[in-house]
């Protein structure tokens, strides 16, 4: 059992948790997106306010400044996850990253025969891009199935590895919906023994744990900015250098050339040639801000405090009465995500009466169709981010009891 001295308290950080003194409000909606610290806020609109210039382009001091500042931010982004500067793309979220990948790398790789292998827990943004993919070039996708305990079935992909024909597997670092935390090092280690790349989204892994890029080796990972305290608009691509030198720029236009001839063009090395026209520099500066503020927190204090929420919040649910909770039943195994289902009451049906609370949380698929199919259907979904108490999760369970005996009552009518 995790610790309680490990919660933090950094709530003063984010401002909007102070949006209305008469009735508090209560974000469990993290892996939605997450609230933003003071320190990206104020850095973005250090940039507006004292320091707007487009970057890469401009040689007086003000572009100078705007570029160092954003190239300064790729720095911190890659530094973050322990990944090469070189090897960090911006683009516009986990999204964009992974269909970057499909269109640059995979057009040119898989074709009729190959097989690419996702997984049941996959998020729709990593499944399907791929099916796309499968469709387009004739090659075959494989799903790896979920247990009745949130883990991937680590002998079915083992089987479909041995294949020899797997080209690629995607799969998520952690579960948004399960929260469970992938054996994401073995599983890269069992693609490349079966000549197979790996992509890792690492959206719900990025805040909260400690992401050793370097270390996972994987080929790909992918990660939002508005999820780890960052803005929207905003993700990064992290690749190794010399995979990223063998793929062509997927956007054509300014920015991503060295020269353009009437018969030639010349595109820069990476990360830049993937970056095509003016980027997103405030969201690229704010990310920085947020990688930092990670960084001076430590992953590894984020971890601690999510996994002693997630206890408490396992425990207190099931104490409620009539709730059934989805994911692996030891905290540890997984990050602040707990998603769970009230008998005889519809999720969203749940989730609006605890909103007419000021509590927030999502209900639904969750943007993963075929898991939530896997576990019955819709779910109502509690995460935490480093700012979360137990408090929030007390005032939440209060709501849940209060809105069980609603329903209870209008059933005896």
């Amino acid at each position: 059992m995790a610790s309680a001295s490990a919660c933090l308290e950094v709530r003063g950080d984010f401002p909007l948790l102070e949006r209305c003194a008469a009735q508090p409000l209560v974000y469990l909606d993290s892996a939605a997106t997450a609230l933003k610290p003071k320190a990206v806020i104020t850095a973005m609109s250090h940039y507006y306010e004292r320091a707007t210039a487009n970057v890469h382009r401009g040689s007086y001091p003000l572009a100078e400044e705007a570029t160092e500042m954003y190239e300064e931010a790729r720095m911190r982004v890659a530094e973050l996850c322990n990944a090469p500067y070189e090897g960090t793309v911006f683009t516009r979220g986990t999204t964009e990253a992974i269909n970057l990948v499909r269109l640059s790398w995979g057009r040119a790789r898989i074709g009729t025969g190959d097989r690419v292998v996702v997984t049941e827990m996959e998020h729709h943004s990593n499944l399907l891009p791929w099916r796309a993919l499968c469709e387009d070039s004739g090659a075959a996708l494989d799903i790896v199935p979920v247990d009745s305990q949130g883990r991937l079935d680590m002998q079915s992909l083992l089987r479909l590895l041995d294949s020899g024909r797997v080209k690629l597997v995607a799969v998520t670092h952690v579960s948004n919906v399960l929260g469970t935390i992938n054996p994401v090092d073995s599983i890269v280690s069992a693609c490349h023994e079966a000549g197979a790349a790996c992509l890792i989204d690492g959206a719900q892994a990025v805040p909260h744990l400690p992401v050793d890029f370097t270390a996972i080796s994987a080929d790909f990972y992918v990660w939002s900015g508005h999820k780890a305290l960052g803005s929207t608009g905003i993700g990064v691509l992290h690749a190794d250098p010399s995979i990223l030198e063998e793929m062509p720029p997927l956007m054509l236009g300014g920015e991503m050339v060295q020269g353009v001839w009437p018969d030639r063009v010349e595109y820069k090395p990476p990360p830049w040639r993937f970056e095509a026209g003016t980027p997103p520099i405030a969201e690229a500066i704010g990310l920085g801000a947020a990688a930092e503020y990670l960084l001076r927190l430590g992953l590894a204090r984020v971890q601690a405090h999510d996994a002693v929420l997630t206890e408490y919040a396992l425990a207190r649910l099931e104490r409620v009465g009539g709730i059934t909770t989805f994911g692996p039943a030891i905290a540890d195994d997984r990050t602040g995500v707990v998603s769970f289902r009230l008998d005889g009451v519809h999720p969203h049906d749940l989730a609006d009466l605890l909103g007419r609370r000021g509590i927030c949380v999502r209900a639904g698929h969750h943007c993963a169709q075929p898991l939530s199919d896997r576990i019955g259907g819709p779910t109502t979904r509690m995460s935490f981010g480093p700012y979360t108490t137990t408090s929030d999760i007390d005032l939440c369970i209060d709501g849940l009891i209060e809105a069980r005996d609603h329903f209870r009552s209008l059933t005896a009518l």
